[in-house]
This record gives C-alpha cells, sequence and structure tokens, in this order.
C-alpha cells in the first residue's frame, strides 16, 4: 500500500460526505486507502461512511476513536494505516485531483520525510473587510496557506497545516505520534499539536518541506468569518503556547526560535517579560491604526492582544510548576 489517507471528524456528517466525494475524484494511480476516525460523533457520520464504501474507488475504513481530540483520532487512524505514506487532513477538504501524486513526487524530489502543500479557502460568504489578503497570522486562524510557487524548508520562517501534511510513515518511528495532549477538543479551540511535532522532529533529525503543488481547499464557514470567532481562536492559541511552552521552553511568539535560554529570561506571573513590551506595542499599534482607518492592521493588533490573554491566563495556571 503506498498511501493511507486518514481523516479525524466529528459531528460534520454533510461535509464529510462531500470530502469523501472529492477524494473518490483522485486520479492517483499507486494503490491507497482512505481512514475515518470518528472521534466521539452523535450525528450519521458512521452512516455517511458505510453509504459511501460500497462505492468508493478504493478501501474505504470507518473507526471509532473515544478518547476526545483530534490528535488521539489521528493516532487510532495511523496505527491502523497500512501505508508507507500516511497523509493528514480534515473533514472539510476539498482536494486536487493530484493531490496524493503532488506529495509522491514532492517526497522524493525533495528527499525529505514530510511535505506540506497549500490551503486555499472555500469561502462560504463574503470575505470581511478587515481580513488580510496577504499570509499572516489572521490566516492561521482559518487555516489558509501559501507560501508560494516555489518549495522552502519548514523550520524557524515556515510551518505546515495539519490539513494538508504527508509523512513517511518512519518519521512516526523516530518522532512519535501526535501529542493527545494538545489540539482541538469538542468545546476549545486548542492548537499545536503540528509545532509540537514539529520539534521533535527537529531533534529527530527528521526534515520537512512545503509543496507547492500539492494543494487542498478549505471550507471557510460563514460562523467562522466573524471577528467573534478570530478573538476565541486568538485567545487559545495563547493557550495552546503556553502549554507547548510548558513542554518545550520555547519562544511563545516565534516557536521555532530555538536560540533563548528561558532560564536566563526575566518572568512576571510566568511569562516572559519581553512579550508585555510586546503587548502594550500591539496596543499602541492597533489605536494608531484605528485612527487612520486600517481595518486590517488594526484587527491583527488586537488579536495579538488577545493572544496574550490566553498565555497570561494559561501561564498562572501553570504557576508553581518548572518553566
Amino acid at each position: 500500500m503506498q498511501f493511507s489517507v486518514v481523516i479525524p471528524t466529528y459531528n460534520r456528517a454533510g461535509e464529510l460526505q462531500q470530502t469523501l466525494g472529492s477524494l473518490a475524484k483522485l486520479n492517483h494511480a499507486g494503490s491507497w486507502e482512505v481512514i475515518v476516525v470518528d472521534n466521539n460523533s452523535k450525528d450519521s457520520t458512521r452512516q455517511v461512511v458505510a453509504d459511501a464504501t460500497p462505492h468508493f474507488p478504493v478501501e474505504l475504513r470507518y473507526l471509532f476513536e473515544p478518547q476526545v481530540g483530534r490528535s488521539a483520532a489521528l493516532n487510532t487512524g495511523i496505527k491502523a494505516s497500512a501505508g508507507e505514506i500516511i497523509a493528514n487532513t480534515d473533514d472539510d477538504v476539498r482536494f486536487e485531483p493530484d493531490w496524493l501524486q503532488q506529495a509522491a513526487e514532492a517526497l522524493n524530489r525533495e528527499q525529505c520525510d514530510f511535505v506540506g502543500g497549500k490551503v486555499l479557502p472555500i469561502w462560504g460568504a463574503p470575505k470581511p473587510a478587515w481580513l488580510s489578503d496577504k499570509r499572516g497570522l489572521q490566516w492561521g486562524v482559518i487555516a489558509l496557506l501559501d507560501y508560494g510557487p516555489e518549495p522552502v524548508e519548514f523550520g524557524k520562517r515556515y510551518a505546515p497545516l495539519g490539513v494538508n501534511l504527508a509523512f513517511k510513515r518512519e518519521a512516526f518511528d523516530r518522532a512519535g505520534l501526535w501529542d493527545p495532549g494538545l489540539g482541538r477538543k469538542a468545546g476549545t479551540l486548542l492548537g499545536q499539536e503540528v509545532r509540537e511535532w514539529m520539534l521533535r522532529a527537529r531533534d529527530a533529525g527528521l526534515r520537512g518541506m512545503y509543496a507547492p503543488k500539492m494543494v487542498v481547499h478549505h471550507v471557510i464557514p460563514a460562523e467562522r468569518l466573524r471577528k467573534r470567532y478570530f478573538r476565541k481562536w486568538s485567545y487559545w492559541h495563547g493557550v495552546s503556547r503556553a502549554m507547548l511552552y510548558q513542554q518545550h521552553p520555547i519562544d511563545m511568539q516565534a516557536p521555532e526560535e530555538a536560540s533563548i535560554d528561558f532560564s536566563k529570561v526575566h518572568k512576571i506571573f510566568g511569562v516572559p517579560r519581553y512579550m508585555y513590551r510586546s503587548c502594550f506595542e500591539s496596543a499602541i499599534a492597533m489605536v494608531k491604526a484605528r485612527f487612520k482607518s486600517e481595518e486590517v492592521i488594526c484587527f491583527e493588533r488586537e488579536m495579538e492582544l488577545w493572544f496574550f490573554l490566553g498565555v497570561l491566563r494559561q501561564r498562572w495556571t501553570d504557576r508553581g510548576q518548572v518553566n
């Protein structure tokens, strides 16, 4: 088996049905399978998979994972998979027909251990004026990614998104599976499971590349195109980064940065002092942008303040522990 496509899902049977329909149209010539991991759905997820199975072009399997969390569901799918290459995606994605072929070619061409590609939007409502057209902080909220037309190595400046990743099987043997303590869970917007795995992958000597021709399209529903959602995501992003910091002392603002010795960094309530300065600078920049009617910049700076509040909350929760 060349490829195993693993899809974690939770209560999105309608989207999953369309995602499976898109996968069925792939034109990959090699052998592949699809594994849907149901993470405690209460809707018709099981039936959607059952209905698609008889007509699906390759083996389509349904698994149930009772442990709450996307990372736990992914791990279940990976353990059950048979492919030499394991592709991770989500239940609200549409695929270019050559998605798997481009992943295989990139792994071979770049001689790397994992690849991640572009994630382009399918807008569920008109794009708001305050949402940037350029790659940056806001794109992370709705899981969009485009590093341009050329391959780049993942590292200090670049990181992949979990919605469009493919790994050689041995990458998980060397770096381990996803951390079930991180990643999306019902009722939260926790994240950072990809960042945490990337840190372990770096320590294990693994190399990852951005593959620009490996393209998926991510459905962005109308309810995620509201400032309220962006604020909530930013806050939980801060919580998640602080949780990651508790495990791996990293720069919470730039987690790939490895040059800071945090044993020597002054902290207030467990938060590095320089982050308070950054927070103050973001507040000033937000006010200036508001006076200039620069909607995108103003809201980006506001998101940085929500991120800081999330960091502060989690570091206070973790007070008294190491780091």
